[in-house]
């Protein structure tokens, strides 16, 4: 008896151990574009900045379109040497426009973001997909609020996006400046996607923040050692 008992508590402590050592969710498992997010998705996708190989790898296990960038310099500030244009070649492959021209772990978190928050949300509030985001870019040499003096934003490195509206399948246009407190299923969208955004990217700011944002919202992967900061 005890014998059988020993063996049954070894079977369960394997596939304990099993289950623990691949579950997607703990800080060990590698990060994957077909797994749920979880609690340390931000840290590990942070990772990806100092690793533009596995970067690209990702993108490429995901089948994900891509064309990697030049390296831009433009000051010690300013430069990035990870760029990807996400080319959404795919079918039903969400087009941005203008092309996202992203740091590689920005390109991965918005991969991230249309599978696993976008189309569900969409689906849920809005009774359809979303053909095409407008963006108001993503790389600019700038300090933060655009102004002489501070610390340099996110976009000074490709670090960042502004998400401003979302074209749906059926025709309508979704758009931060426009819908945002419309209090109906559009603006139920938009927060839910800002809420998604908050689950992946470093930092999420929405109208919720202050007026600069009353029109987009800005995404990034700023260093915070995978914590977040969402408004």
């Amino acid at each position: 008896m005890r014998l059988i008992l020993f063996v049954i508590l070894l079977a369960l402590l394997l596939r304990g151990y099993e289950w623990i050592a691949h579950d997607s969710r703990m800080p060990w498992t590698p990060l994957s574009l077909a797994a749920p997010i979880g609690p340390f998705t931000t840290r590990k996708i942070s990772a990806l900045a100092a690793d533009t190989p596995r970067c690209h790898q990702l993108l490429d296990e995901a089948s994900i379109g891509y064309t990697p960038l030049p390296p831009v310099s433009a000051g010690p500030n300013c430069s990035y040497d990870n760029g990807v244009t996400l080319t959404r070649d795919q079918p039903q492959a969400i087009a941005y426009r203008p092309a996202a021209r992203t740091s590689c772990p920005v390109a991965v978190s918005l991969v991230l973001w249309e599978k696993q928050i976008v189309d569900a949300a969409a689906r849920e509030h809005l009774g359809t997909t979303v053909e095409a985001i407008t963006t108001f870019g993503s790389y600019s040499c700038r300090r933060i609020g655009g102004g002489q003096t501070g610390n340099f934003s996110e976009h000074a490195t490709a670090n960042a996006i502004d998400i401003a509206a979302f074209r749906l399948a059926d025709g309508r246009t979704v758009s931060v400046a426009g819908h945002w407190d419309a209090d109906d299923e559009r603006s139920r969208f938009l927060k839910a996607v800002r809420d998604g955004g908050c689950e992946i990217f470093a930092t999420t700011l929405s109208p919720d923040y202050n007026k600069a944002h009353a029109d987009h919202l800005h995404f990034d992967q700023a260093p915070r050692g995978g914590s977040h900061y969402c408004r």
